[in-house]
């Protein structure tokens, strides 16, 4: 199976685990399997900073560190424990679960695509629930 990969100048990309850059723009055809990684597609520690987002963490550390996978792994478990418990919406949760058969099976990249899509329900439910700028505040409460 080929793959092909077009990165724009200064993108990197992550290829079984070692780190590139492109110097312009770049076309890559990859020709065997390789973990494969584009720049936009990766997760600084410290952007971790919600249940979703510290799971496709750790989910991405498992798959682009072989070395560690047990301890990614066993991260990604209590990650998934930790959002699934806060979770309430039934589809939701229907997707952590569909997430948890990827990554048993190995298929961290794939599994990353449900995280997204975990990241994305969890900013819509906190964007729910985050008051609004101008709001006034409700009895018992003081303005900033």
């Amino acid at each position: 199976m080929t793959l092909r990969i077009s990165l724009k100048k200064g993108e990197p990309v992550i290829v079984n685990g070692a780190v590139l850059r492109a110097q312009g723009r770049t076309d890559l055809v990859v020709e065997n399997t390789a973990t494969i990684l584009r720049g936009r597609e990766v997760m600084k520690p410290e952007e971790a900073v919600t249940p979703a987002r510290a799971l496709y963490f750790a989910c991405m550390m498992a798959y682009i560190d072989e070395a560690e996978l047990a301890r990614h792994q066993q991260s990604v478990l209590e990650r998934l424990e930790t959002l699934m418990a806060a979770l309430e919406s039934h589809e939701a949760k229907a997707v952590c679960i569909r997430f948890a058969q990827k990554v048993a099976t190995g298929k961290f990249y794939a599994a990353l695509v449900d995280c997204r899509w975990l990241i994305a329900y969890e900013a819509d439910a906190l964007a729910r629930f985050a008051p609004s700028e101008g709001s006034v505040p409700s009895e018992g409460e003081t303005a900033a």
